[in-house]
């Protein structure tokens, strides 16, 4: 059973203990989730019974829904990119960027599941997005990738260059994750000495893997989410309660 957060209390001597991980830490990663987003109020776009429009999301996120109905999927994605024209990086994601500063950019990586660009905003530069970006839209017909920003797009946008139908720079659901960034990824678990997963229920796969690279290859790990989770077990230390409020705290504990 996983508790919520009124269960616990995050007390000074465990903002201590997870400082002095980071501190005796040469390398640092964080893997994030959509709780770190949750908190700057990013909208899930899913009803109370779980659909968006009488669809599934899973059902819509899909390279399959794209080909039999570009307009629906189209749609999804033109709202959800209206949704971060209201919404700005939260505590959390500047004590993430001020860690970077800190540290330095070759000794800390920072891996998201996210796609709303937010820790870019906050000034986070050493990111993996593992997802994609929701400003981005890439051709289906060239290789032609561009940031569009949350300015409006057309229902079925083309490509200037080719002509051809536009995409969001989203993986789906079936797709791969691309190469490159998870490569990055799975090389910033190996070579941290402390690794924190934030705001993730860690059930999603591949990227709940890292968790199990950076054990297998002896970092601390650190748990910041509102409850336990199925990787909670595989923690060092957890400290669990709104990370937008315990980030800043444990940053601030580093000191200059």
């Amino acid at each position: 059973m996983h508790h919520p957060i009124e269960d616990y209390v995050v007390d000074d001597k465990a903002l201590d203990r997870a400082a002095a991980m980071l501190r005796g830490a040469e390398r640092v990663a964080v893997l994030t989730g959509a709780g770190v987003s949750a908190e700057s109020g990013v909208p899930t776009f899913r009803g109370t019974d779980g659909l968006w429009e009488g669809h599934h999301v899973e059902e819509v996120a899909t390279p399959f829904a794209f080909e039999r109905d570009p307009k629906l999927v189209w749609r999804f994605y033109n709202a959800r990119r209206a949704g971060l024209r209201t919404v700005h990086p939260n505590p959390g994601h500047f004590a993430l960027a001020a860690l970077e500063n800190r540290l330095g950019t070759e000794r800390f990586a920072l891996v998201t599941q996210n796609v709303d660009g937010l820790h870019k905003a906050a000034g986070s530069k050493h990111v993996l997005e593992l997802h994609g970006n929701l400003a981005r839209v890439r051709c289906t017909g060239c290789p032609k990738i561009e940031d569009r920003g949350t300015e409006p797009l057309d229902d079925l946008p083309h490509c200037s260059a080719c002509g051809h139908l536009l995409r969001p720079d989203i993986v789906w659901f079936h797709e791969a994750l691309p190469e490159g960034t998870w490569a990055a990824a799975e090389d910033a678990a190996r070579r941290c000495q402390c690794f924190v997963v934030i705001g993730t229920s860690a059930i999603v796969y591949p990227a709940a893997g890292l968790i199990e690279v950076a054990e297998e290859y002896g970092a601390r790990i650190i748990e910041i989410n509102l409850a336990t989770t199925d990787a909670s077990h595989s923690m060092d230390l957890g400290l669990y309660g709104p990370s937008g409020q315990i980030l800043p705290r444990l940053v601030e504990r580093l000191g200059s």
